[in-house]
């Protein structure tokens, strides 16, 4: 009943007295009536769910507050959204799950989040469970293990675990009973891993989905006062932005990334957020502006000392920064500088990003002119790339093809699709190709 109320506050509402609203809940409960537009709405904000999933007869169509991507404007908007998207990806529902991203969204979150004012102090929380710090940091060690395995395997292999967890654990918490002390580390926390959440949509290509997990990520990072995490948040937009090909908006990502954080900012995150940027000059084929760019991650990341920064952070090291350097001189037609960068970019613990880094080598190769050594290279990448469950491990695969098909025909490509006709990756970059034709 309480939560019920709350629902109804947020919405400008007042319940009617609790003997009445309990008669209307017993109708519903005995079948005799169903929720009208007024209640069904409070019920869906009380569950996080949508109408459909309540199986409400109005609620058939698709839930335009599901698919919207804005930036929410309170706290509580974010922890009422965030628990919708749960809910709904949780429901596999497809047109959240197939939703594009939207370019303006971009703008809006990185525009609200650099102007916004520093957190008031908030009041402690009432209902709900109660909520301390052991709460959160087992909510920490839990991502951790999932991050672990997104790293590991791919974005697409406990993605749906991971987010059963949140929705079913982690949403009580939100919407618990805990102090402002508590309040700013749950939703800090809570921050990082809905990012990691976003980072696994977009490694299964669902980009909607993913973009809209970085909102509500943002606007958490921002009720918790965490500005380098939320540099971060922008700084993955970024990475999203130039796969996606808004190469444009992707460097404004990155440089309000380093801007918002800048009195805070750590040697790593400036590191990081020049090579976001840079990766996005390389696409608009600006090789001056980007080897400037990467000048100053190189720069930045020779000043770190890693007991002076975020834990989040630390993977971004020498070989990262190789790894980005190595898109980049692909991607400006510097092959013999690409190939030189990715051979330095094998960290030899990350296999996703070994993955990655493997390809571009592979594709260095092929526009140095060297098509054996390319199909050496990428059936290594192959091999690497065999457990991963990865949309985004695909579309590297498929860039490659095209451009080894674009190279003419050679017995070293011939050998290569007989070596691997059958690996799950070709497989799927092979079905992909055929269905853009």
């Amino acid at each position: 009943m309480r939560e019920l109320r709350q629902a109804a506050a947020r919405r400008g509402h007042q319940l009617p007295a609790d003997a009445s609203v309990k008669r209307r809940i017993a109708s519903w409960e005995n079948g005799h009536s169903t929720p009208d537009d007024f209640y069904g709405p409070l019920l869906c904000d009380t569950y996080g769910v949508t109408a459909a999933e309540l199986g409400l007869a109005h609620g058939a169509g698709p839930d335009s507050a599901l698919l919207d991507a804005s930036y929410p404007d309170s706290p509580d908007a974010a922890i009422h959204a965030v628990g919708q998207l749960w809910r709904a990806d949780l429901g596999r529902y497809e047109p959240l799950l197939e939703a594009e991203p939207s370019e303006p969204a971009w703008s809006e979150a990185s525009l609200r989040w650099l102007v916004a004012p520093d957190p008031a102090p908030s009041q402690p929380r009432s209902g709900g469970m109660r909520v301390g710090l052991g709460d959160v940091a087992a909510v920490k060690t839990t991502a951790d293990m999932f991050a672990q395995l997104d790293d590991q395997f791919g974005g697409d292999h406990a993605r749906h675990a991971m987010i059963q967890y949140l929705s079913n654990d982690v949403l009580p918490l939100l919407r618990g009973h805990y102090t402002e002390q508590v309040g700013r580390a749950l939703f800090s926390t809570v921050a990082e891993v809905t990012l990691l959440a976003g980072w696994m949509s977009y490694d299964a290509c669902h980009h909607g989905l993913a973009q809209r997990y970085f909102l509500q990520a943002l606007r958490l990072a921002q009720d918790a006062n965490d500005r380098r995490l939320a540099g971060s948040i922008l700084s993955a937009m970024s990475h999203q932005a130039t796969f996606l090909g808004r190469y444009t908006q992707a460097a404004t990502l990155a440089r309000a990334a380093l801007m918002g954080i800048s009195p805070v900012a750590t040697p790593t995150l400036r590191a990081q957020f020049h090579a976001m940027e840079a990766r996005a000059l390389a696409r608009t084929g600006d090789a001056a502006a980007c080897e400037a760019a990467l000048s100053a991650a190189t720069r930045a990341l020779d000043s770190r000392n890693n007991d002076d920064e975020p834990e989040w952070i630390t993977y971004f090291d020498e070989a990262e920064l190789a790894a980005e350097a190595a898109h980049c001189f692909r991607d400006v037609n510097s092959a013999r500088q690409a190939v030189s960068h990715a051979e330095n970019a094998m960290s030899g613990s990350h296999v996703r990003s070994d993955f990655f880094a493997t390809m571009v080598l592979a594709d260095a190769h092929l526009r140095a002119g060297d098509a054996e050594e390319a199909c050496r290279v990428a059936l290594d990448a192959l091999d690497l790339g065999e457990q991963l469950k990865s949309a985004r491990c695909v579309s590297y695969l498929v860039e490659f093809r095209r451009n080894l098909a674009s190279a003419g025909s050679s017995r070293a490509a011939r050998d290569l699709a007989e070596q691997v006709r059958e690996h799950r990756l070709w497989v799927a970059a092979e079905a992909q190709a055929t269905a853009s034709l």
